[in-house]
C-alpha cells in the first residue's frame, strides 16, 4: 500500500523554535528517564513542556518519529482554499521543549509491566512515569478501491483528514463543474467530528460564490444517527441544511470508491447489506479510523483497544504510574485539540499529586470543542462535555452563526496553540475560556 495508508496521524501540534537534543545513531541502546512521553501531537508536546516545568528537562524524554508537526484543525481551511497548507506545519525540531531529550524514532512496544519501551531503531527505554500521547490511526485502507487510486486529483477526490490529501479537496472543489458534491462520515470513533460537514458547508458557499451552486447536488451521507450529537447545534446545523438545500442521508457509511466511474458505494448502517451507489463530481472522505496500533498491542489497551485511562484523572486503570490524553484514549467525549488543552492542566495536576504520593483532586469533566464552521466568515462555536450539555464560554448564544467565532478560529486559535498550549502554559477549563478571561484583562 502506498505511504500514505501506513501512516499513523494524531491530532497535530506546531510551533516557535526552540534548542533541543536529540538521539542519535551511537546513542545507548538503554536510557532511562524519569518521565517519558510517546508521540509528538499536541497531547504529547504540551505534556513535555509541562512535565521539564514541573521536573526539569534532563528528566523529560519524547519519542516521535516524524520530522514535522502539523496543525491540523485549520485543514478545514486549506481544503476549502482559504489557507495555504504551509502555514499548517513545522519542523518538529522547532516545537520540542528545549533541553528535553527527542528519540526520532517510532515506539515499537510498550510493557508495562517492566517499565519499559521499545522503540523502531532499537533503543530500549525505562521510565518511572509514562505519558501516552499516540493519536490514532487513519483506514483510508478499508475504503474498498480507495488505496488503488494514484491521482486523487484526477478523480475528483479529497481529504482534509492528512497532509498528502487535504489540497486535493481544494482541488476537486475548483474542478467542480456540474452534479453532486458528496460528504462522508464513517462508522468509527473520529478525530474532530464537525470536520466532514464544515468542509460541506463551504463548499455550498464557494460554489454559490462561483455562480455552480444551481447545477450542484450539496449531499451528507453519515454513519450517525444524527447531523450533531449535541441537541442544541445539531438543531441550529439542521436549519442551516434545510436554508441552503443540502441533503443529508443519516446512517449511510461509504464502503466503496469506484474511480474510473466517479461512484461512492454506500451501506445502509439500518439494513446491513444494503447498499446504495452515488454518482460524484467531488467527494469528500472522511476516513474510518481506529486505536493506535502500539497501544492495542499492549496491556495498557482496553477491549476496544484504545488507552484505558481513569475519565476524570487520565490515570490508567490499572497501571497507576501509566497516564494518557489525547485521541489515543478511550475518554468518551469528542476528539479535538480543545479537548486536550482542557486535559493537560488536569493531567498536570494529577501527575504533581502523584509524584507526592497524594490522591488526584482535580476531575477532567469531557470538555471539548469544535468550532463549526458554516461559511467563509462564519462559525457556530459548540463547546459541551461528558454529558453532551453545552458548556459555553461566551455570555451569547453559541448556537448562532458568527464572524467573530470565524475570527477565533482562523486567526486567533492557530496563534495561541502554538505559542501558549505547545509551551504548556495554556489549559485549563476551556481554551475559550482563556481568551475571553485575557480580553477582559
Amino acid at each position: 500500500l502506498p505511504a500514505l495508508w501506513r501512516q499513523c496521524h494524531r491530532t497535530a501540534a506546531i510551533g516557535i523554535c526552540h534548542l533541543h537534543t536529540s538521539s542519535s545513531s551511537h546513542a545507548p541502546s538503554k536510557e532511562h528517564y524519569k518521565v517519558l512521553v510517546l508521540g509528538g501531537g499536541s497531547g504529547g508536546i504540551t505534556m513535555s513542556a509541562r512535565m521539564k516545568r514541573m521536573l526539569g528537562a534532563e528528566n523529560v524524554a519524547i519519542v516521535e518519529p516524524s520530522e514535522m508537526h502539523y496543525y491540523q484543525p485549520i485543514w478545514t481551511l486549506v481544503g476549502a482554499g482559504a489557507k495555504g497548507v504551509a502555514s499548517s506545519g513545522r519542523p518538529t525540531a522547532s516545537v520540542v521543549p528545549s533541553g528535553v531529550k527527542w528519540v526520532r524514532s517510532r515506539v515499537q512496544e510498550i510493557n508495562p509491566d517492566t517499565n519499559t519501551v521499545r522503540t523502531g531503531n532499537g533503543m530500549e527505554i525505562s521510565y518511572q512515569y509514562l505519558i501516552v500521547a499516540l493519536g490514532l490511526q487513519l483506514h483510508y485502507e478499508k475504503i474498498k478501491g480507495l488505496p488503488e487510486i494514484e491521482d486523487w486529483v484526477k478523480f475528483k477526490i479529497g481529504s482534509n483528514y492528512s497532509v498528502q490529501t487535504v489540497e486535493k479537496t481544494w482541488s476537486a472543489l475548483q474542478n467542480f463543474k456540474e452534479g453532486n458534491a458528496v460528504f462522508s462520515f464513517p462508522n468509527t470513533p473520529v478525530k474532530c467530528a464537525g470536520a466532514p460537514q464544515k468542509i460541506m458547508y463551504l463548499t455550498d458557499a464557494y460554489l454559490r460564490k462561483t455562480g455552480k451552486r444551481a447545477k450542484a447536488n450539496v449531499v451528507y451521507n453519515t454513519s450517525l444517527p444524527v447531523l450533531f450529537g449535541v441537541k442544541k447545534y445539531a438543531d441550529a446545523l439542521w436549519e442551516i441544511v434545510k436554508s441552503r438545500d443540502i441533503q443529508v442521508n443519516l446512517r449511510q457509511n461509504l464502503i466503496e470508491v469506484r474511480a474510473d466511474k466517479q461512484e461512492a458505494v454506500f451501506e445502509n448502517l439500518d439494513n446491513p447489506g444494503e447498499t446504495k451507489v452515488l454518482e460524484y463530481e467531488m467527494l469528500h472522505v472522511t476516513p474510518p479510523m481506529g486505536p493506535n496500533p502500539v497501544v492495542k498491542g499492549s496491556l495498557l489497551a482496553d477491549e476496544a483497544g484504545w488507552l484505558d485511562v481513569n475519565k476524570e484523572t487520565l490515570q490508567h486503570n490499572k497501571y497507576p504510574n501509566v497516564f494518557g490524553i489525547g485521541d489515543c484514549t478511550n475518554l468518551p467525549t469528542s476528539k479535538t485539540a480543545a479537548a486536550v488543552a482542557a486535559q493537560s492542566s488536569i493531567l498536570d495536576r494529577t501527575i504533581s499529586k502523584v509524584l507526592k504520593n497524594e490522591k488526584p483532586d482535580r476531575k477532567y469533566d469531557g470538555y471539548t470543542s469544535c468550532p463549526l464552521v458554516t461559511n467563509y466568515n462564519t462559525v457556530i462555536l459548540a463547546e459541551f462535555d461528558y454529558s453532551g450539555q453545552p458548556l459555553e464560554t461566551f455570555p451569547i448564544d453559541q448556537s448562532k452563526e458568527r464572524w467573530t467565532m470565524y475570527h477565533m478560529k482562523a486567526d486567533v486559535m492557530p496563534h495561541l496553540y502554538w505559542h501558549g498550549l505547545l509551551k504548556g502554559f495554556w489549559g485549563g477549563p476551556g481554551p475559550y475560556r482563556k481568551i475571553m478571561h485575557l480580553g477582559m484583562k
